[in-house]
């Protein structure tokens, strides 16, 4: 390595950057001290930036830490780790704290990426962010329905279904909504900082209505607890905190508003004088959500006798094989771990020689070679982006 590297980098951001790296390893002051044969007071000099480190010690700190030489010496903001967040948030056992650790240190990773990017091509993601709503000591289901018509109307998004909620989160509100692998019992991490603002991860593997679901739950913990991380996960509640209670109602308001919904329902029942199972099938499907979703809705709405979803699974009702008999598409979506306006930041970057091909791989997460083939396709559909590639999967084409 250049001596020279070092000498163009700012020291106090550099020391920033280490002292969090350090923390996330879980050595101490002292054992870094050790690695490069110095004293403790050494490397307090060097994390408050008082002190310039040498280029044999950044390799050694480096691998020390578990990370790349390249994440300290190539310019990127420095931001709040996720896990101080964390830790209030999340206590679990030490073998649930291992599953979820790594997750969290990716989110993290494409946060910290996806603000780089926005530096780097000097694009920041527009924040249409309202004020916090309060809900201290208000109705559940009241409450949820109320702010979820608020947020319809600012957004301007009527009473129909949402079916690119993902990209209405990004790009109307300027969340960062990331699609991440999770054990099956996590669904979704909300976390927010004053630089990141709002940021989601979402379980990959989760059929797309239980994501759109998921998001819609996100979304409240960022309307009403904004600074409040939350991992959510099954069956993680002896008794549920009211704002989780909160932010389980929501999502069923926000993705089917009582207005829309009754209009709908009702003008399938003056059709065809009765409400069938393919009109449920139909419906949810239109709205994006799952067969039982909108059964306990309707339910709820009274439109529906208690217990219908249950009586017709009791039938044998199969969910997958009627949609299929039905001809009913799988929900439109994109799940691609990266949100577009990330890749396109990306490729934006990379053609104006602002960052390299090796840092466009990296920032993609991927190989050089599926780098360039998704570089290829990046600038194909920026050059003539229709409705229907808006909506490609970047991996899969």
């Amino acid at each position: 390595m250049a001596a020279n590297i070092l000498d163009n980098i700012d020291s106090r951001k550099l020391g920033e950057l280490l002292q969090q790296a350090r923390k996330k390893s879980g050595m101490t002051q002292a054992d870094a001290a050790r690695l490069i044969d110095a004293a403790r007071t050494t490397i307090v000099a060097i994390e408050k930036g008082e002190r310039r480190l040498k280029p044999s010690e950044l390799i050694k700190l480096a691998r020390a830490y578990g990370r790349a030489v390249s994440d300290f010496v190539r310019p990127s903001p420095v931001i709040e780790p996720f896990e101080v967040q964390f830790r209030a948030a999340y206590q679990r056992n030490e073998q649930e704290e291992a599953r979820i650790h790594s997750i969290i240190e990716q989110f993290e990773k494409l946060c910290r990426n996806y603000l780089e990017l926005e530096k780097i091509v000097d694009a920041p993601l527009p924040q249409n962010y309202p004020q916090e709503y309060e809900v201290t000591g208000m109705p559940i289901e009241a409450t949820a329905e109320s702010i979820a018509i608020a947020e319809r109307q600012r957004l301007g998004l009527g009473d129909g279904p949402i079916p690119l909620l993902r990209d209405v989160l990004e790009q109307s509100v300027g969340l960062r909504v990331f699609y991440l692998k999770m054990p099956a019992k996590y669904s979704e991490i909300y976390s927010y900082t004053e630089q990141l603002g709002g940021c989601m991860a979402i379980n990959s593997d989760h059929y797309e209505e239980r994501r759109r679901w998921s998001m819609a739950h996100g979304y409240l913990h960022f309307l009403a607890h904004r600074r409040k991380p939350v991992i959510d996960a099954d069956d993680q509640y002896q008794r549920m905190p009211e704002s989780e209670k909160l932010a389980d109602a929501f999502p069923k308001y926000f993705l089917m508003p009582s207005s829309g919904l009754l209009g709908r329902f009702n003008a399938m029942y003056q059709t065809h004088g009765k409400f069938t199972p393919t009109n449920l099938f139909t419906l949810a499907h239109y709205y994006g959500v799952s067969i039982e979703a909108l059964g306990n809705r309707l339910e709820e709405m009274k439109l529906l006798p208690s217990g219908t979803v249950e009586r017709l699974r009791d039938r044998g009702l199969k969910v997958k094989k009627v949609q299929q008999e039905l001809g009913l598409d799988d929900i439109q979506q994109r799940p691609d771990t990266i949100p577009i306006h990330y890749q396109h930041l990306a490729i934006e970057a990379l053609d104006q020689g602002l960052i390299t091909e090796g840092q466009f791989a990296d920032f993609l997460g991927v190989d050089r070679l599926e780098a360039r083939r998704v570089a290829e396709v990046l600038r194909e559909y920026s050059s003539g982006m229709t409705e229907e590639s808006a909506h490609l999967d970047l991996y899969q084409a």
